[in-house]
């Protein structure tokens, strides 16, 4: 593989980053660049034999149609919606699915599949959906499943000669980490409200 950027991959980069941008935000446009990037990773994760991560990108795209809407449309009779935080056995069954998710994964990539690091990808792409689903829901916490998700992302990125999307993962993390404190300066004023 060479280090050289490959334009396709640059041009998904740009759109993952506008959109995680947009995201921290709370910007509605977040969504359909999240489906232009997700569409585009899918392409890239296929060639690089990521298969987990190909397949969460489709999934994605479908998350993201309705998190568009849920955005939109999600809050109290059918209002805009405001971000909230995780109940704890909320959060307990999402750590139960993402330990289950990620084993079985695992198991079926590495038995069936020539995937480059199956239990590795499978754990990164379970937990990614879960935080892309909280992230529908504008749960607060889904941005420090985000910095988590995006500290094993940056090195793994790089391991695999994929130097664009490895910056694109760095650019992620400042971006989870200014998500969190946006979304949670809002919650606290909505909460005050």
């Amino acid at each position: 593989m060479s280090w050289l950027p490959d334009p396709f991959e640059l041009v998904a980069v740009l759109f993952g980053i506008v959109s995680v941008y947009l995201s921290a935000r709370q910007n509605i446009w977040s969504w359909p660049t999240a489906i232009v990037n997700v569409l585009l990773f899918a392409v890239i994760f296929f060639q690089t034999r990521l298969y987990a991560d190909m397949g969460l990108q489709v999934i994605y795209a479908g998350i993201s149609v309705y998190g568009w809407y849920h955005w939109l449309y999600g809050g109290a009779a059918r209002s805009e919606l405001q971000v909230s935080r995780i109940k704890p056995r909320v959060a307990l069954g999402l750590t139960a699915i993402a330990v289950a998710g990620s084993l079985v994964l695992g198991i079926l990539l590495r038995r069936y599949t020539n995937a480059a690091i199956p239990y590795l990808d499978s754990s990164l792409s379970v937990t990614s959906l879960i935080a892309q689903w909280m992230m529908s829901r504008k749960i607060l916490e889904t941005w420090l499943v985000w910095i988590a998700v995006d500290l094993v992302y940056t090195p793994l990125f790089v391991y695999r000669h994929q130097a664009p999307t490895a910056v694109q993962y760095l650019i992620f993390l400042g971006l989870a980490a200014t998500g969190y404190v946006e979304w949670r300066r809002s919650h606290r004023l909505t909460a005050v409200r």
